[in-house]
């Protein structure tokens, strides 16, 4: 369905047939297919709303780069919540999708009851880091919008955070570029400057604030992720953490079975 959010038109999909909501929020260069592998089961359980995050998918890709700052995505993610008349939920978010999340249950905590973190940071923790990743984004955002959507695709494919996902089968692999190929150049290189991990601000001093349970996800391969993932818990009061074995960054891809039955069991746990 389309919903009108703070005027952007927004791309949602509802699907279930619990009463309780669980919102997926999907990484960068994703939209709501990344998700749909588990509707079925997932749907037997809780009802899903899942969104595409502006610039990607099916959702509108202004030129204002404002609306791409992850406060006011969270804050478009409010309004569509309150278009559904659903008051609290259970959020998982991946990667980008995570620190959406995140940014989500620190603004709004009354809303969140669980939030799953896959792959997911609070940011980074100091200003130096936060200007040496923006710089490399707009980079990134400059080559997207000078060499187009496939060039980019082509890079994305082979940065070392998704080597492991060479191990998929090549059918699979073709989805997921089509699905990839499927975003505006110009979206993708807004999201990257609006609500990159330089350009949010850092969380790191306010997860001690999170009043929901928190589970943290990562795949054992994931060094970086692990590393963050063994920083936050130090930090978090109401949290665990699953290391997923076999697996790299994009855990719902490269162990499916194994995630969606995690997934299954927070939820259903009281």
């Amino acid at each position: 369905m389309k919903i009108i959010s703070n005027e952007i038109q927004y791309h949602v999909e509802v699907y279930g047939e619990g009463s309780f909501p669980l919102v997926l929020l999907h990484g960068f260069t994703g939209d709501t297919s990344t998700w749909t592998p588990f509707y079925d089961t997932w749907g037997k359980q809780v009802k899903l709303i899942s969104p595409d995050i502006i610039g990607h998918g099916k959702t509108e890709s202004p030129d204002v780069l404002s609306r791409y700052q992850i406060e006011s995505v969270a804050k478009d993610l409010k309004a569509i919540l309150e278009h559904l008349d659903v008051k609290q939920v259970d959020l998982l978010g991946y990667s980008m999708g995570g620190r959406l999340a995140l940014t989500f249950a620190l603004l709004f905590p009354t809303r969140v009851r669980k939030l799953i973190l896959e792959s997911a940071s609070p940011g980074l923790a100091t200003e130096d880091e936060r200007h040496l990743r923006r710089m490399k984004d707009e980079e990134l955002a400059h080559f997207i919008k000078e060499r187009g959507i496939r060039s980019f695709v082509d890079y994305w494919e082979g940065i070392p955070l998704f080597q492991t996902m060479k191990r998929l089968p090549s059918a699979q692999k073709q989805i997921i570029r089509e699905q990839r190929l499927n975003n505006l150049p110009s979206g993708l290189a807004n999201s990257l400057l609006g609500m990159g991990t330089g350009s949010q601000p850092s969380w790191w001093g306010y997860l001690n604030k999170l009043t929901c349970e928190v589970m943290l996800l990562t795949g054992k391969e994931d060094k970086k992720f692990c590393d963050i993932a063994d920083k936050m818990m130090k930090e978090l009061k109401n949290s665990s953490w699953k290391v997923i074995e076999g697996s790299g960054h994009a855990i719902h891809v490269e162990e499916p079975e194994k995630f969606g039955t995690i997934v299954s069991d927070f939820l259903s746990k009281e």
